[in-house]
């Protein structure tokens, strides 16, 4: 079995749970950062940026989480979990985790009432992958060994460096479960490599 967290600190955690399901995935809800350490991948869901860094720094994840990026173990970030990963934010003068080279911008695909859904191609994972945009982030620019897996009007919405994924969208509020079974199989695939090392 391979142990996959979700952080529990705010967003769509069942959702998150559900999307992940599969007979060789044990789902911990991670509501304390001591939990981190049994973990092979995490999730970070959606929410709101701002108030989950708050949180993050309210239960002591911090140094934890940084610990566990450094240490190459597979992330996912959708949406806000987007924001926590990247190296920049636009307009803001310090990011939150820093763990992937990436520049992002905050609501730029606009507010609430903007929000819509999309069928997107995504290198990995699928020519009509389907995408709800709330709130969304836009990635604005990436380095050089980051991947941009899809974009929708010409702007990234996915990206890939390494074991860590982003997405401006939430995937985990479609029946469509490929992109979190394509970060199952990061995951997976992340522990064949240390088990032969």
């Amino acid at each position: 079995m391979i142990n996959i967290g979700v952080l529990a600190l705010q967003g769509a955690i069942r959702e998150h749970v559900r999307a992940l399901e599969a007979p060789d995935v044990n789902i911990i809800v991670v509501k304390k950062a001591e939990q981190l350490e049994e973990l092979d991948g995490l999730v970070f869901p959606g929410g709101e940026s701002t108030t989950m860094r708050r949180l993050i720094n309210l239960y002591g994840f911090y140094e934890p989480l940084k610990h566990f990026a450094r240490a190459g173990k597979p992330i996912f970030g959708t949406c806000a979990g987007a924001i926590l990963m990247a190296r920049e934010i636009t307009g803001q003068p310090e990011p939150h985790l820093s763990i992937m080279d990436m520049e992002v911008e905050r609501n730029a695909f606009g507010r609430q009432r903007e929000s819509f859904e999309a069928i997107l191609p995504m290198n990995y994972v699928g020519e009509d992958v389907e995408s709800v945009f709330i709130r969304a982030p836009i990635i604005r620019s990436v380095g050089p060994n980051v991947e941009v897996l899809a974009e929708y009007e010409g702007e990234i919405v996915a990206a890939q460096e390494g074991l860590f994924l982003a997405c401006s969208f939430h995937p985990e509020l479609t029946d469509d479960n490929r992109f979190h079974q394509y970060f199952v199989q990061l995951v997976r695939e992340s522990l064949t490599v240390a088990a032969a090392e």
